[in-house]
């Protein structure tokens, strides 16, 4: 293949992947209604790894930078990896669990819809990754915020009506913030409780 043709097709993926992250940030109403609803999986996989390696190199870049959660530099390297690995497997699962949850609210959209609803969603993980780094607040923001692209994609694609979307959605999203914050408090306390025992013992 000619050099210059796959840079140029690797920028204009980029540039489209771009396009499409701002559309989902700026206006997720209107990027759903006018969502492709069939034209296969590997568009909107690629799009939710892309999504997941950018995630990744801001999680390593703050980790190297001591910013939140200080790792090794081998370990940031490694995550850059990891975590697209992980986005691509969950986005699989988690659209099987949503197509539960719309289906159960009356949604009559096949599988490959609820992938792609979730897989564009993924255009907020960079941001949230960044969030992360504040303790407890940052998590309850990102799933506020999934939450929010959740429920425009129940009444843009699966035509679901908004109050009943926001109940349910709003639900799931009070259960995994309390179990957010209490994993992180009890993670901090963990680690607490051994640089104490650290301090204690003999040198």
């Amino acid at each position: 293949m000619d050099e210059s043709k796959y840079t140029a097709d690797m920028r204009g993926y980029l540039a489209k992947y771009i396009d499409i992250a701002q559309k989902i940030i700026k206006a997720p109403s209107e990027f759903y209604h006018d969502m492709p609803k069939s034209g296969g999986f590997i568009e909107p996989l690629t799009f939710m790894i892309v999504m997941g390696i950018v995630a990744g190199i801001v999680r390593s870049v703050l980790g190297i930078l001591g910013i939140g959660m200080s790792i090794p530099f081998s370990a940031s390297l490694a995550s850059i990896v990891i975590v697209p690995f992980f986005a691509g497997i969950f986005g699989f699962i988690g659209a099987a669990i949503l197509l539960f949850i719309w289906k159960s609210m009356g949604s009559q959209e096949p599988y490959e819809v609820a992938f792609r609803c979730l897989a564009y969603a993924a255009a907020i993980t960079p941001v949230t990754a960044v969030l992360h780094v504040i303790p407890y607040a940052g998590h309850i923001v990102g799933l506020v915020w999934m939450t929010y692209l959740l429920v425009n994609a129940s009444t843009e694609v699966h035509h679901i009506e908004a109050r009943r979307a926001w109940m349910v959605f709003g639900v799931i999203c009070a259960v995994l913030a309390v179990l957010s914050v209490s994993t992180q408090y009890a993670s901090r306390r963990m680690v607490s409780r051994i640089e104490t025992l650290q301090h204690q013992m003999p040198k």
